[in-house]
């Protein structure tokens, strides 16, 4: 027995680390403050939350119908092909075309995803070696340069500014990639989290730097739909635009889908193909009953749907945002697009997060500090418009009563 107990006690006690890649990056801004938000919910605080975007109203009833048909057929809990089915990059290209006037090929261009965050790592996967260039937005959205570092990818800003409308400085691009060593550049139009509108120039211009430069292009376009009842502009309008670039799409934001997890990527069958080494030894595809609905979703005759749900209502919610930033005394672009407001803090307020842990805490309002989306964001917040009306109301009177007090 004595002999045991000595052998168990100079045994040596490992400690086990994470990988080393864990350190480059940080658990996402809204994962660690939805945790707070739940425990001041758990004490009775009753937050009402404008700071995540995640649409609140379902998708057409004829989607959520065929979703149901063909879930119940013995036929639809196979796995299914990683390229997605036939019947989805059919709709897809046909999308694209409807709306965008953009033809595809639903053979080799386009390629099903399970939501655009997963898009973001096979691209990189497929593109970028560890070392290599990856020039990101800034204000832009987190994950892109969350996954570029977690995949051993150099990320380097470039700048979007008021100033410039929230459009790229090219004299400041072409000045980064002298140096040489970029492979992809990501950019965002319509702008999340400026809300800065899609400009055809500004795609001629990308179009040309990727061209010139021999840099990849990937353009994210999931709000092309939320308060736009006019043209919706694609980069892959551009002439030339498919051999370099790619463009994200989503299902979340202009089908009211986000929990079904339907994006796509399209571009040239090459880049797709290189993708698809990618995607195909990670996942199994989407379940075929979501596939199917997806697809009646995109074909459907939803025009009146789409000017419901992602124009009269988001206009309605809108107006309520834009008296909460007054409220705020904050400033704003009343020509911005998207689901989110954005607007520029008070000059007397010292710090962006000073501003919103106050709504917080006093309104009981969470709304998202600039400052995650990057730098220039510091001076800004944003408030999303993924709430009921009644919701919004109550929170604009929260922060009335609020700012009242002394």
């Amino acid at each position: 027995m004595h002999t045991q107990a000595t052998n168990m006690e100079t045994q040596t006690t490992h400690t086990i680390q994470p990988a080393q890649r864990l350190q480059s990056v940080q658990e996402y801004y809204f994962s660690r403050k939805l945790k707070e938000v739940a425990r001041l919910n758990a004490e009775g605080r009753d937050i009402i939350s404008l700071a995540i975007g995640s649409p609140d109203m379902p998708p057409s009833e004829r989607t959520i119908d065929v979703l149901c048909q063909e879930a119940r057929k013995a036929t639809a809990h196979g796995y299914q092909p990683t390229v997605g089915t036939p019947e989805l990059r059919q709709a897809m290209a046909a999308f694209y075309r409807r709306w965008y006037g953009v033809d595809l090929d639903p053979q080799c261009e386009l390629q099903p995803l399970i939501g655009s965050k997963e898009g973001i790592l096979h691209v990189t996967l497929a593109l970028v070696n560890p070392g290599d260039k990856v020039l990101v937005p800034n204000p832009g959205y987190p994950t892109y340069t969350a996954l570029s570092r977690l995949l051993g990818a150099d990320v380097v800003t470039y700048d979007l500014t008021e100033a410039t409308g929230w459009q790229p400085d090219f004299g400041q691009l072409e000045c980064l990639v002298a140096e040489g060593g970029y492979k992809l550049l990501w950019t965002n139009y319509p702008h999340m989290p400026t809300g800065a509108r899609a400009q055809r120039r500004t795609y001629e211009r990308l179009v040309d730097f990727a061209r010139r430069h021999g840099i990849v292009v990937v353009n994210d376009n999931p709000y092309s739909f939320i308060l736009n009842d006019g043209e919706r502009l694609s980069i892959l309008q551009v002439p030339g635009a498919k051999d370099c670039c790619i463009e994200f799409n989503s299902m979340s934001k202009s089908h009211n889908m986000p929990g079904w997890r339907v994006g796509m990527l399209a571009t040239n069958a090459t880049f797709i193909s290189w993708i698809l080494k990618v995607k195909s030894n990670i996942d199994s595809g989407t379940f075929r009953a979501m596939q199917l609905a997806a697809a009646e979703a995109l074909n459907g005759n939803s025009d009146e749907w789409h000017r419901q749900a992602n124009v009269a209502t988001y206009a309605s919610r809108r107006t309520i945002a834009e008296d909460i930033m007054r409220t705020l005394h904050c400033t704003f672009d009343p020509t911005q697009t998207g689901m989110f407001l954005w607007g520029r803090i008070p000059d007397e307020v010292a710090n962006v997060e000073d501003l919103t842990e106050r709504v917080l805490h006093e309104a009981r309002v969470f709304i998202a500090p600039g400052f995650i989306f990057g730098s220039n964001g510091n001076r800004y917040i944003r408030i999303s418009l993924c709430a009921k009306d009644e919701l919004m109301r109550q929170a604009l009177q929260r922060i009335r009563e609020m700012s009242t007090k002394k």
